[in-house]
Parts: C-alpha cells; structure tokens; sequence
C-alpha cells in the first residue's frame, strides 16, 4: 500500500471512531428530571457531522480560515440571499468591521468622525460600542413595548443633518420594520446596518432581514441559531464594501490575497501606494488601520455541519415559542406577552416578557422563582445602555424618552426557545408559571 493509500486508510478509521465516540456519549446523556434538570435559555445542538467535521480539519492542521471557512462563506451568503459573506471570529467583531468598513476612505459617502449613528437605548452592548470605537456620536432612541424594537418614525424623526448612519438589531430575532427604515435610509441617504446576530432566519414581507441594509452582522456563539463556537459574520451585496470589510479583519491589508496565496492581483511587486517604495511587497501594504478577526478553519468546520441544520433549528425554535405563546397568554393581565408586525416572520431567539406595572409582584420575584426551579432566564441583555457604566463618560445624543427602555431595565426578562428545550420540558415551564401566578395573584 502507498503512503498516500495508507493515510486516507488511517483517516478514514479515525472519522469512523468519531462518529463511534459520538453515538457512545451520547448514550450515557441522562434525561429530563422536572425541578431537577436546567432548562437553559440557549445551548449547541450538534451530532457526529459536526466532530466528524472538526477532527476532518484538525487532521489537515490548517490552522487558520481554509477551505472549510470558503466553503461557510459561500453557502452562507447564498443562504441569505447576498453576494458576499465575510468570516470573523464574533458577531461583536462583525459589528466592527461593518462599521469600520463604512469609514473606509475607499467607499464613497464613507463615515468621519463626530457623524451620528441612530441605534437602540435598550439592547446588547456591542451594537452600540463599534459606534464608540470608530470615533462616531451615537444617538440613542426609545424601543417599543413587546416587539422591543425600535418605532421606524421615531428613528425618522431622529434625523438631522448630523446623521449619517442607522445601526440597529433584530432584537431577539424579532425583526422591525426594515423595509420602511430601508426607504428612509435610501431617501435621507444614511447607511442602513442590521445586526441579525439574534435573527438568522427571521424575515420581513418575503425577503430575509439582513437584505434590506447596505450590510449585515451574524452571531454564531454556541446560544445562537448555528454555532461554531465562537464567531460571526458579515454580509453585503457592495463589491467595495465586501473588499474593506476583509481588509479591516486582515490587519488592514490593501492585498486581496487569500491566506496561503499570493500575487492574486498580478501586480506584487509593481505598484507605488502611500510613500512606500515602488514595488514594495503588496502582501505587507495596509490601507486601513485593521485587526486580525480572522476565523479558524476548526470553526467553520462545524458551521458547514451546522448550516445544514439551520432549517430545521428554525422551525424547532417557532414551534417552541408558539407554545409558550399559547399557553402563557392566560397570563397577560400581569404579563406583556412578545409582539411582531404583522409582515414579520420570526426566527426566535428568545421569548420576552414584561411584568406590569399594576402585577402585584416584580420581576425579581418571577425570576427568582423560575431560577430556583430550574427555568434559566435572562435580562433584555444591557437594558438601558445609557444607563450602564461603561458609558457613563460617552459623548452621546438622546432623542425622545427613554421610557420604554427604562421599563424593560426593570420589568423584562427572556426565556429560551432554543431547539434544545422538549415539549416535556415546555410543559413544565408552563407548569411553574402556573405556580408562580398562584401564589402572587388573586383569581
């Protein structure tokens, strides 16, 4: 046997172990035990495709983007509907880049310091912070009640001349009113960014949320719709942007250049850029202050795998959330059950609720509650940003009130969805709200 033949022989025996270490451990998982087990608001959902997978690349020891993160690149953009798909290493360093991107000398109508960028006071710090980083004003307006998204005509409102930029999430994979801020944006001129990071599959009218902008932001942490442990995305249909957005996550290379390739241009050595000399080695010419945001080929190995599930953990988390929509509606004189337009179509990331203000009880007492019978909940991430310390010494603008944001600071609260929660453990959550409203409310 060639050594060619004996290593794709050793290879092959190695993956089927894999596959046998798999099916093994999973065996020895232990099932649901009301009050016992944790009903987590998020987790990885896996099978032997995605060790098979990680083992595959680990064996190649390539150990940055490959093949495996080009092949994620181009399923994915297809999957949402968009030319390019950039690889990164988070959903918080994709809003980075699509930021920084966007104040590239290289794109026209490109961001400058002091621009404002219109966002959400309620949400997840890292919406917000790349506004903060590139040295742009963001301007914080209120969120709406049940669908916590932002009112479309408060953020038109909001504009003044200042503005250049509209940057704001799906919150918890409820998709707002994109194709209205879309016709602003294209009116007014500003650039439109929609951070999907919690919203992959949701859709707006017929169209994918993530299309409607100049570019898009995707999460893939092991709580999101398809993990590769860490990692993120970005996506846009805009050749110059798709170009400064990978020159920002390579170091702020000018090259083109995939990792492990060079000369993709033709013209290495017979260029003059900056005041370097000519000929200078294009592989070490930077044109934008960057990072290095790179993915590992590791990672993207197990979102090719993921990827293939993506439907089905869709329909998974839209079954699960109707449920609790069913059966927790008995509950919305004290409750604030989650609300979408009537075009969206969501893919849940979480189910929110808010305690009224006339309940009889706080949220602490329904969290405490829920956390001490093994139902895990979260905050609406930051609550009102404004309010957080990291920004205490931040130049920023308020429009408006921030009323509704102050609310869900006090009064909201999530719980999971994820396709890693049965319809037994679903009856049991219904079961302890049940409880909890026993004993807090009259009948």
């Amino acid at each position: 046997m060639s050594a060619q033949n004996n290593k794709a022989e050793i290879r092959k025996k190695i993956l089927a172990l894999v596959k046998e270490y798999y099916f093994a451990e999973k065996a020895e998982r232990s099932g649901f035990v009301p009050g016992i087990s944790r009903i987590n608001t998020g987790g990885r959902i896996y099978d032997e495709k995605e060790l098979v997978n990680l083992v595959d690349s680990s064996l190649e020891f390539w150990l940055t983007a490959g093949e495996y993160a080009s092949r994620f690149e181009a399923a994915f953009a297809e999957k949402i509907g968009l030319s390019y798909c950039s690889l990164t290493n988070s959903g918080s360093s994709a809003n980075l880049l699509a930021l920084s991107a966007l104040m590239s000398n290289a794109v026209t109508g490109h961001l400058r310091e002091g621009d404002e960028v219109i966002t959400a006071a309620a949400g997840f710090p890292t919406t917000v912070n790349p506004i903060f980083q590139c040295g742009l004003t963001p301007v914080f307006v209120d969120i709406d009640l049940g669908t916590y998204n932002v009112n479309p005509k408060v953020v038109e409102q909001a504009i003044t001349d200042k503005t250049k930029a509209i940057f704001l999430a799906h919150t918890l994979g409820n998709p707002y009113d994109a194709e209205y801020l879309a016709e602003i944006a294209r009116q007014k001129g500003l650039w439109l960014i929609e951070d999907c990071c919690d919203a992959l599959g949701s859709t707006f009218g017929d169209q994918n949320v993530g299309t409607f902008g100049s570019l898009s932001t995707y999460s893939f942490y092991p709580a999101h719709h398809i993990t590769m442990g860490e990692g993120g995305a970005v996506l846009t249909n805009d050749t110059t942007l798709n170009k400064e957005v990978n020159s920002f996550r390579d170091w702020g290379r000018d090259c083109i250049c995939a990792t492990g390739f060079d000369d993709t241009c033709g013209k290495r050595f017979s260029q003059q850029l900056g005041k370097l000399p000519f000929g200078y080695d294009h592989k070490y010419i930077y044109s934008n202050i960057g990072y290095n945001l790179k993915a590992l080929d590791l990672q993207a190995a197990i979102g090719v795998a993921q990827l293939d599930k993506l439907d089905e953990f869709i329909e998974k988390r839209r079954q699960n959330y109707n449920f609790l929509m069913e059966k927790l509606r008995k509950h919305e004189r004290v409750l604030i059950l989650p609300q979408t337009y009537p075009k969206a179509h969501i893919s849940p990331f979480g189910f929110p609720l808010t305690v009224r203000t006339d309940a009889g009880f706080t949220r602490r007492d329904m969290v405490t509650f829920l956390e001490a019978k093994g139902v895990a909940t979260r905050m609406l991430f930051g609550g009102n940003l404004t309010r957080q310390p990291a920004y205490m010494d931040k130049k920023f603008r308020v429009f408006g009130s921030l009323e509704n944001s102050d609310t869900i600071m006090n009064a909201s609260f999530w719980i999971g969805v994820y396709p890693g929660i049965s319809e037994e453990m679903l009856r049991y959550v219904s079961k302890t709200f049940d409880e909890f409203m026993a004993l807090h409310t009259k009948s």
